[in-house]
């Protein structure tokens, strides 16, 4: 059962809408921006492909446009903070925070002010643009960064609602977006606060694995949950949206339920989601855990949906990756 308000029917992916998550967070952005004359936008020279070209068009007094110049991207976006405003800052994942880290680093987390990192294109959902342009260590580096929010938004109407909350925040935050369109499987009325895991499949008795996910994957996970039922495995799936500030106390409580855990995310295995489950378990509550991730490599050119499986993400690695670590389960 779903404790979370989903769409029906969600495993059949025809009847389901499908949008990028970079449509969500313009679209917040804009929202954002008619709630909060103090939120303004920076770009570095890609306003449409990170969609906040919807927002010049609103308030393009609003709007900078930076060029090419990411660290400029980051230190400008801190000035504007020390005065009051509540910049976003956007550009692809691969450069900012790949290139800009060190600007963000001391500008903007050191000096704990409200800059919203917008991170595009993240993961190998990018697709043809290849390796350089598929950033894989982009949640590593931020989870890293004392002070600075981590959210991953599953969907579009997720990524609206992670923008609209990340502004008004008040703290130094990195949102994480993506390119393809991918389906649309949350409402708006499925529940979403920073720092709070969501419980998007419960089944009626005692689960025998938790699947916990980030972005886009999370779609994966449910439908590998629905199949795996059919099997007999009852799995627990959790919409870890925040990375940082992890929701232990929901991690906590599916781990002692489900005994097993099984972390999902389209990024690099180490630094990331899985990452931070593992360590706040080793400490609280170790059970056996499999990672779904990339593999220590980087990515390649290809169709999006192709790479998934490429890079095993898709549902059938999810259904291994459970069948293994059942079979470690005391």
């Amino acid at each position: 059962m779903n404790k979370a308000k989903l769409v029906d029917n969600l495993a059949d992916k025809n009847n389901l809408e499908s949008f990028p998550t970079r449509d969500g967070f313009g679209k917040g952005l804009v929202q954002a921006g008619e709630q909060d004359e103090r939120v303004v936008v920076l770009c570095a020279d890609l306003s449409e492909s990170t969609r906040t070209h919807w927002f010049k068009e609103k308030f393009p007094e609003r709007f900078i446009q930076m060029g090419v110049a990411e660290q400029n991207l980051a230190t400008v976006a801190s000035g504007l903070a020390q005065y009051g405003k509540i910049p976003f800052i956007a550009s692809y994942a691969a450069f900012s925070p790949g290139r800009n880290n060190e600007q963000i680093r001391t500008t903007i987390a050191l000096n704990n002010v409200p800059v919203k990192i917008v991170g595009a294109h993240a993961g190998i959902s990018v697709g043809p643009d290849g390796a350089t342009h598929q950033q894989l260590e982009d949640i590593a580096l931020m989870r890293a960064m004392p002070r600075i929010v981590v959210v991953v938004p599953c969907d579009m109407v997720e990524a609206r609602k992670a923008t609209l909350a990340i502004a008004i925040n008040n703290q130094p935050s990195y949102i994480r977006i993506g390119r393809s369109n991918t389906p649309v499987f949350t409402t708006d009325k499925t529940p979403f606060e920073i720092g709070r895991a969501e419980i998007f499949r419960q089944p009626a008795v005692t689960a025998d694995v938790a699947v916990i996910g980030c972005g886009i994957l999370l779609y994966n996970a449910l439908v590998a949950a629905e199949e795996l039922a059919r099997e007999g495995i009852e799995a627990t799936v959790v919409n870890s949206h925040t990375v940082k500030p992890l929701d232990g106390k929901t991690i906590l409580a599916v781990a002692k339920d489900a005994k097993a855990i099984v972390t999902v995310e389209e990024h690099q295995i180490s630094g990331g989601l899985g990452s931070a489950v593992a360590e706040f378990l080793a400490k609280n509550y170790p059970v056996p855990q499999e990672f779904i991730g990339v593999q220590d490599r980087f990515g390649e050119s290809g169709e999006p949906e192709e790479l998934i499986e490429a890079f095993g993400l898709g549902v059938e690695a999810i259904k291994t990756a459970v069948r293994k670590v059942l079979k470690r389960k005391s």
